[in-house]
């Protein structure tokens, strides 16, 4: 410093004072400097006043020399103690060069300048709030200051800041939060412990109403509540307790639309407190705010549903089960009215929808990490940020398309845990429930990921997956002309020619070339999709035999209970017919089969095909019976249960014709076993009655006969030795009453051309059973079964 400069108002002692290396020394100036200003003050010299100031500023706290630099400060401080009230007229040539001394390298300079800085704000006091940006900024500096002596001396300030904050009520709020919004950013601890405690004193103020700047600070929160300190998370999590608090108090003047995209990304982070604390608020928000948060349903169900698969002995079982509730919550907002085209129901609570673009730029740059659980990156990204396309106040709509897409991405991928499957599918229920209209849309692209869920390895999923099939397949919305492509030419049914016959036309029965066609039944509670769902879930069953096998009785077992047993079978044989892959139509009929005879849910089914009265159920029998001819032994058993004995001889007759097979003789034998079951107990109770049941008996005789020396044998034997001899049953009144002839059988049903069709079908296995082994190559052991 030139030490001929002239500095006055100040005396060469004074500034030789301040440039001193000795703190007492430069104290001593401080007091001289304070004298001189009191003394301008009395004189009101605003003039000399600025002169002193801006000399301190400019020559000593900006110098190029320490010593001088902190003389400067410690002067400063003395104008602003010998202004008293006045300081505030000269706070911003008080406050810019103590701030910018805050940067310095030197520890103890950036000390004295946090000692400086207390001192006039103490004598300000509430004439500083114009300045507290720049004061917050450099104290948000100074809170992750290495030097422990100036962390102390910032935290001294700090609080003074606060007491001051807390006293007033001219705190600018508005100016203050883009500020906040950018250090709340911050990656270091201290800094971030500064904020929190900022958040907690503004949000303690009575006045301030920080609620309503939420949504510009709530991301940061949540990044905060990431940190590695267990003090700054513990702080963080009271600050987010007292904000939810005030939402649940004041629900109507929570800005929840522009929140909602912030607390999905959250609950899809790896952080478990982070997920739990924002699956908490999404829980309350859907609650709270109702259909307000359906546009962001897509998004919801993005973050919520991999969280249901959670294991409940692990510490996140938490986070399941308030994601669950989440999920039925979100789930109780759609209602048959958003079914209704066009028509959006408005809610209840008025409140501006946030800007798409901001939103979704502010969250994909402030947002840690890729969210957890979702189907693959570019479908998280566009699908967990979810924003109404509608930027209207009032309405609020259901956008099926987002929540589909969801629903379909979770349901494909085989590595999500049963219970969100099942939540998913619970979904596609409900929502065809509530919006059919809307949904079968989708059906379409719904239809093959929920045929091939029929695959899952859970008996909950195949059920639930089941209902939403069932569904779709009798929901009136899904009546059309045309369901659609079908998967395959191979088993391509039209919708014209499955008709029920109506009782104007001619006898279907009797004729001949196509006949089965029309055997399928179309009731009012069957749309168009239930065939295609037949022909795919055989197409299905061909293409994966292990699922026919372990699940297939299963399928069709719930399916009889769901939708209409009838259509079932009548539908499937119908297909069956035209199955050119006449193995798997042999294996097929015998699952039906076995079903149809054993299974308590078929019970009414039964029943109507044991007497053949009605043409109904006379139609239904010769469906039944050109499919069943795939396999002679199940189309036996069929004319068993429907009481046809006599054409039951007659195809046992037949089988001396056929390819005797150990398949062939192991299905005999399970036929015996099955007459033996209480499910044919009337049958062996018409055994009694020789005289008008002989062609049973000689059916029986039959089988026995087809039949290698096996307990089955042994046991059906035994059943006929059984047979009472009919002249020992003769009474009086029955040797004078004229003799009664068998039950004749159905008028109306042609048998001779029914014993045809079964002697053509039989003939095309033998002619594939050939083509595949060789000719010649006939089996006709003999087997101990």
């Amino acid at each position: 410093m030139n030490p001929e400069k002239d500095f006055a108002p100040l005396t060469p002692n004074i500034v030789r004072a301040l440039n001193d290396k000795l703190y007492e020394k430069r104290k001593v100036a401080a007091l001289e400097i304070e004298k001189l200003v009191r003394e301008f003050v009395a004189q009101n010299n605003t003039v000399q006043i600025k002169h002193v100031i801006q000399t301190l500023s400019q020559e000593f706290a900006l110098s190029q020399h320490p010593h001088s630099r902190k003389g400067g400060l410690i002067g400063l401080a003395a104008c602003s103690i010998a202004l008293g009230k006045d300081s505030g007229l000269y706070l911003k040539e008080l406050i810019e060069p103590v701030l910018t001394c805050f940067n310095d390298a030197d520890s103890r300079l950036r000390y004295y300048a946090c000692e400086a800085l207390y001192n006039i704000v103490k004598v300000a006091r509430g004439a500083v709030l114009p300045h507290f940006n720049v004061l917050f900024d450099g104290l948000s500096k100074l809170a992750a200051d290495p030097d422990p002596n100036v962390k102390s001396g910032s935290e001294l300030l700090d609080r003074l800041l606060k007491d001051i904050v807390t006293e007033s009520n001219k705190f600018d709020l508005v100016g203050f939060i883009p500020l906040l919004r950018e250090r709340i950013y911050s990656n270091n601890q201290y800094a971030r412990q500064f904020i929190i405690s900022w958040i907690l004193v503004l949000e303690s103020v009575p006045d301030i109403n920080l609620l309503d700047y939420l949504p510009e600070i709530l991301d940061g929160l949540f990044q905060i509540l990431g940190d590695n300190g267990k003090e700054i998370r513990k702080m963080c999590e009271v600050v987010l307790g007292e904000f939810l608090k005030e939402i649940k108090k004041n629900p109507s003047s929570v800005k929840f639309a522009e929140m909602a995209n912030i607390l999905v990304i959250h609950c899809q982070t790896t952080d478990d407190l982070i997920q739990l604390t924002a699956m908490c608020w999404l829980r309350e928000f859907i609650q709270l705010a109702g259909r307000v948060m359906l546009p962001y349903s897509s998004g919801i169900l993005t973050a919520v549903l991999p969280c249901l698969a959670y294991d409940d002995r692990k510490k996140n079982s938490g986070i399941k089960e308030v994601a669950n509730v989440c999920n039925q919550s979100l789930m109780k907002l759609v209602t048959p009215e958003d079914d209704e085209p066009d028509e959006p129901k408005p809610v209840v609570q008025r409140q501006a929808e946030p800007n798409p673009e901001d939103s979704l730029a502010k969250q994909q740059g402030t947002a840690s990490g890729g969210p957890d659980g979702s189907c693959d990156s570019s479908f998280s990204s566009s699908i967990s940020v979810f924003t109404p396309a509608s930027t209207d106040r009032a309405p609020v709509t259901l956008h099926l398309d987002g929540i589909v897409q969801v629903l379909n991405c979770h349901l494909s991928d085989m590595a999500i845990g049963m219970m969100t499957r099942i939540a998913v599918l619970k979904w596609l229920y409900h929502l065809y429930i509530k919006t059919p209209r809307k949904m079968f849309r989708h059906t379409d692209s719904l239809f093959p990921i929920l045929l091939q869920t029929l695959s899952d390895e859970s008996d909950e999923v195949i059920l639930k997956d089941l209902e939403v099939l069932a569904e779709i397949a009798s929901s009136p919305a899904g009546q059309t002309d045309d369901a659609g492509p079908l998967d395959g030419p191979d088993l391509r049914v039209s919708h014209s020619e499955l008709q029920v016959p109506t009782p104007g036309r001619t006898n279907l029965l009797n004729t001949s070339g196509t006949k089965g066609l029309e055997c399928s039944p179309s009731t009012p509670t069957m749309n168009s999709y239930f065939y295609k769902f037949m022909i795919n879930l055989l197409k299905r069953f061909s293409s994966e035999r292990k699922l026919l096998e372990v699940r297939g009785a299963f399928i069709i077992r719930q399916l009889c209970l769901l939708l209409n047993a009838e259509n079932i079978f009548h539908s499937m044989a119908d297909i069956l017919l035209r199955e050119e892959d006449l193995k798997f139509a042999s294996t097929m009929v015998h699952t039906l089969n076995t079903i149809l005879l054993t299974s308590t849910e078929l019970f009414q089914l039964r029943n109507q095909l044991k007497d053949l009265k009605t043409l109904e159920s006379q139609n239904l029998f010769c469906c039944l019976y050109r499919s069943w001819c795939h396999n002679p032994v199940t189309t036996v058993s069929l004319c068993f249960l429907t009481q046809n004995y006599r054409h039951a001889y007659d195809l046992i007759q037949k089988f001396g014709d056929l390819e005797v097979t150990v398949d062939f003789l192991t299905e005999v034998d399970k036929l015996v076993q099955l007459i033996e079951c209480p499910i044919f107990t009337y049958l062996r109770l018409q055994l009694l009655d020789v005289k008008n049941n002989p062609y049973l008996i000689k059916a029986l005789y039959g089988l026995l006969m087809l039949l290698p020396q096996s307990s089955a044998f042994q046991l059906l034997s035994h059943r006929l030795q059984c047979v009472p001899n009919p002249e020992l049953l003769q009474t009086e009144d029955s040797l004078q009453a004229a003799p009664k002839s068998q039950k004749a059988d159905s008028p109306s049903i042609d048998y001779a051309e029914l014993l045809q069709h079964f002697e053509k079908v039989q003939k095309k296995h033998l002619e594939v059973r050939h083509q595949r082994s060789g000719r010649g190559d006939h089996l006709d052991r003999r087997v101990v079964l």
